[in-house]
Formats: C-alpha cells, sequence, structure tokens
C-alpha cells in the first residue's frame, strides 16, 4: 500500500511560487498553440474574400499539421541532448517569425508557405513546454498543475473561436496572426530570465539520417492519410505511391536506429511498457477527437438545422469536459493509481461514444453536446494521466523523447481519424448516391445522416479499445528507469 501523498498547496506550485514565471511562460507558449488552433477555422472566408484561393485553403491547417507532427520527435531529441531551454526559445521564435509573415502574407501561397513556419515552431512549444514542467515539478506536485496547464485549453477553446470571428469581422483577419507577437515575446522574456537548467555538456552525435528518413517518412505517410479519398482516391496511383514509399522510409528509419550512437527515436520506447500504453492512448484519442472535430459540427448544421455558432457550441462540451477533467486528474491517480484513473476515463469515452449513434434528425442540440461533455471527461482522465505516467516513468535524458513519442502518436492518430472517417462516411454516400462527393456539406439530410450516423457508429468501437489500453498502463509509476 503506498504511503499518504502530503497536500500540495497553491503556494508551493502556483504562478506566485518560485518556479510560477516559469510556468507562466510555458502557458503562454502552449496558449500560442492552443489557440492557434481555433481561431483560424473561423476566419477562413475574410481571409479567402482577401487572398482568393479557395481550392487550397485547406492547405492552410494540412501544412500546419504536417511541419509540427514529424518535427515533434527531432525537437524531442534535441531537448534531451542540449536542454529544454535552446530548444523552447528556437520554437517559439520560429513561430512568432511564422505569424509576422503570416500577417504580411500577399497570396494564399505565401499564406500557406509561412503556416508552414509556424508548424516548425509548434513542432517545438508544445512537447518541450510539457517537458519543462515534467522536469519541474515532481509527480504529487503535478497533479495540481495539471489544472494550470488544463486552464489555458479550455481558455483557447473560448478565446480563438471569437477572437478569430472578431478579427475577421471587424478588424483585419491579419491580426490573428499578429496577436501571438505579445504573448510569444512575453514567454520568451520570462524563460529566458528565470529559467535555469544544468544540462550535461559533451559532444553529442547527431542523428541526422535518422530524423530526415523519420520526418520525409512521416510527411508521406501523414499526406496520404490526410488527403487520401479527398483530394486524390484511395485506390489512386498517387495514394498508393505515397503509402509505399513512406513505408519503405520507415523501415530505412527503423534500420538506422538500430545502429544509431544517439537514436532520434530510440526503438526502445516501443517496448517499454508504459510508454506503449501513453502512446496508444494518445493514437486513440486522437482518431476520436477528428471523428467528433470533423462530423459533429457537420450532422448538426446540416441534420438537425442549426446553425454554425448553437453547432460550435456542441463541440465546445468536449473542449470543457476535457480541461475540467485534466484538471482534477491528479488527485484519482494519486489516490487510485494510474492504471484505474485511465479505465474510469476510457469507460467514460465509451459511454459517451456510444450515446453518439442514438441521435437522430429529431434530436436536439443537447443530444450531440451530453456525448461530447462526456467524452471529454473520459480522453481528459485517459490522455492527461497517461502523459504524466509517461514523463514520470524515465529520467531526465529521455523524458523529451518520451514526451515526444507520445506527441507524435497523437498527430499520426488525428491523420488515422481523417482517414478512416473521411473513408466510412463516402462509402455510404457512395451506397446511397451512386458516387462520392467532394464536399459532405452540400448533401442533403436524407443521405447526410446515415453518413455521419456511420462515422459514429465507428468512434463507439474505436473507443471500446482505450479500455484495453487503459488496463495495459502500469497501476503506479514508482521512480524513473535509470538506462535505457
Amino acid at each position: 500500500m503506498p504511503s499518504p501523498t502530503p497536500e500540495i498547496s497553491r503556494a508551493q506550485v502556483g504562478l506566485r511560487s518560485d518556479r510560477g514565471p516559469v510556468l507562466l511562460a510555458v502557458m503562454l507558449g502552449i496558449g500560442l498553440v492552443a489557440i492557434d488552433s481555433t481561431i483560424l477555422a473561423t476566419a477562413v472566408p475574410a481571409v479567402v474574400e482577401d487572398l482568393g484561393g479557395f481550392t487550397r485553403f485547406p492547405w492552410l491547417f494540412s501544412v500546419y499539421l504536417l511541419a509540427q507532427a514529424v518535427t515533434v520527435p527531432v525537437y524531442a531529441k534535441l531537448a534531451d541532448q542540449y536542454g529544454r531551454k535552446p530548444v523552447m526559445l528556437t520554437g517559439i521564435g520560429l513561430f512568432l517569425l511564422g505569424s509576422l509573415l503570416c500577417g504580411l502574407a500577399w497570396s494564399m501561397g505565401s499564406l500557406i508557405a509561412f503556416r508552414a513556419l509556424q508548424g516548425l515552431g509548434a513542432g517545438a512549444v508544445q512537447p518541450i513546454g510539457n517537458t519543462i514542467i515534467g522536469d519541474l515539478y515532481t509527480l504529487p506536485e503535478r497533479a495540481r498543475v495539471q489544472g494550470y496547464l488544463a486552464s489555458v485549453w479550455a481558455m483557447a477553446a473560448v478565446l480563438g473561436p471569437t477572437l478569430g470571428g472578431v478579427f475577421a469581422d471587424y478588424l483585419d483577419w491579419r491580426l490573428i496572426f499578429w496577436v501571438n507577437l505579445p504573448v510569444g515575446l512575453a514567454a520568451a522574456w520570462m524563460l529566458a530570465r528565470r529559467f535555469d537548467e544544468r544540462v550535461e555538456r559533451r559532444r553529442h552525435r547527431l542523428d541526422v539520417t535518422g530524423a530526415l528518413l523519420l520526418s520525409a517518412g512521416g510527411v508521406l505517410l501523414l499526406l496520404a492519410l490526410l488527403e487520401g479519398g479527398a483530394r486524390w482516391g484511395w485506390g489512386s496511383t498517387t495514394t498508393l505511391a505515397l503509402l509505399a514509399l513512406a513505408a519503405a522510409l520507415l523501415v530505412a528509419f527503423a534500420l538506422v536506429e538500430r545502429r544509431a550512437a544517439e537514436p532520434v527515436l530510440p526503438l526502445w520506447v516501443f517496448t517499454h511498457r508504459v510508454l506503449v500504453s501513453a502512446m496508444l492512448a494518445a493514437l486513440v484519442v486522437g482518431v476520436l477527437l477528428m471523428g467528433l472535430t470533423s462530423y459533429v459540427p457537420l450532422y448538426a448544421q446540416g441534420v438537425l438545422g442549426q446553425g454554425a455558432v448553437v453547432s460550435g457550441l456542441a463541440l465546445a462540451a468536449l473542449s470543457l469536459g476535457w480541461p475540467l477533467a485534466a484538471g482534477n486528474s491528479g488527485r484519482l491517480y494519486l489516490a487510485l493509481g494510474f492504471r484505474t484513473t485511465m479505465l474510469i476515463g476510457a469507460v467514460l469515452a465509451v459511454a459517451g461514444a456510444a450515446l453518439l449513434p442514438l441521435v437522430d434528425a429529431d434530436s436536439s442540440i443537447w443530444a450531440l453536446a451530453v456525448p461530447c461533455f462526456v467524452m471529454g471527461l473520459g480522453f481528459g482522465l485517459t490522455a492527461s494521466p497517461s502523459m504524466v505516467a509517461a514523463q514520470s516513468s524515465v529520467t531526465w535524458a529521455h523524458r523529451g523523447v518520451a514526451t515526444g513519442a507520445t506527441m507524435f502518436a497523437r498527430s499520426v492518430g488525428s491523420a488515422l481519424g481523417v482517414a478512416v472517417s473521411g473513408a466510412i462516411a463516402n462509402a455510404v454516400v457512395i451506397d446511397r448516391v451512386g458516387h462520392g462527393v467532394g464536399d459532405l456539406s452540400d448533401l442533403g439530410p436524407g443521405v447526410l445522416a446515415p453518413a455521419v450516423h456511420a462515422v459514429f457508429v465507428t468512434c463507439a468501437v474505436v473507443a471500446v479499445a482505450l479500455v484495453a489500453v487503459a488496463a495495459l498502463m502500469r497501476a503506479r509509476v514508482e521512480s524513473p528507469v535509470t538506462a535505457q
């Protein structure tokens, strides 16, 4: 029986504590990425009206996701080799430079290019920010600090769409990007002044070949998953070529990592029980998350006949449930252990997902919002504790890799969720009308309802996998391993 954990006060770990300025800097940095994921969507019409390029605007999101996802493992390894501070500051700098240039964009092509630069910065900010928190705070302290980090995502869920709409409708859409500048500069200034870390100074061997193979293979895999079935068919030569080339590059990457002196993504990560459980949890949550964010608003508008604002509120229930549960998950995993906490979250996610297929054309918007809220609670009790467990299970020298691997798994899951959901919805559409469509929102309720319903059923089935993943997690993570 574990000994009772001493109560951690807010004064010991809060923003007014000795570590408070660094915590605030990390919150501001993560806040940049969190708000950026929601602020642009509401301003797309204004951007297209000004710059043109309507057919290319989806790349504003795809190129950002690609750049962010494939660089996470590389930044994570560099942070383990050279310290968190220089990598975090580099990420913030790239993100701010990208934001500045996005606001100066003169065409859709230039905006897409500068969004890629933003993504390169975001690939460092989020994982390294979380790694810094894992370094600064003990496991009991993380239970309280988790609430601060969760509040960032809760505020971003509300502020992002609101600011995006206000800037686009009443001011200038370019402010969507320029608003990042003072926030990012404040975060960088506080980190530079107040964050001190002791890094063992020694000569490192950069795994350039492994990094290039992983990045290239990751880009091609994510590109095939994101664009397959949309820009080109799943059985097309383009999709098959992308998948084949991605597989070849990733196999070559695995072979290179076996011989690398300091591999960018060590293969022991995939045999470490806690990390495997955390990565699988992130993967499944990523799949479910994209199924919800893509199709809940579509069902609310196209089938239930709700407006864009009300439809967004249904999805906002997810954004409310997640940080609410994540902020309180620490008390649970300290008292019950990581496995039990994650099992509770997994059961909640299954329960919420099971409610989604019950929604029909006569349902109210609340029939969509409640399942989203319950699933958000489940995600908060699954994803957040698994990340803390992953970070707590390794030493400082491997904490960046552990964090990066978990976040990379979430990105792969998100891309997989887009691919699977789109393929299932389009299969139903083809069965009903005899051919696929480029935009599901153009369909009538009679065809759209069964298509999205099939996606909801799939989400319910996939959610069951979270239970198995949670059962794989160790009950408690006592001390970091000292050698890998």
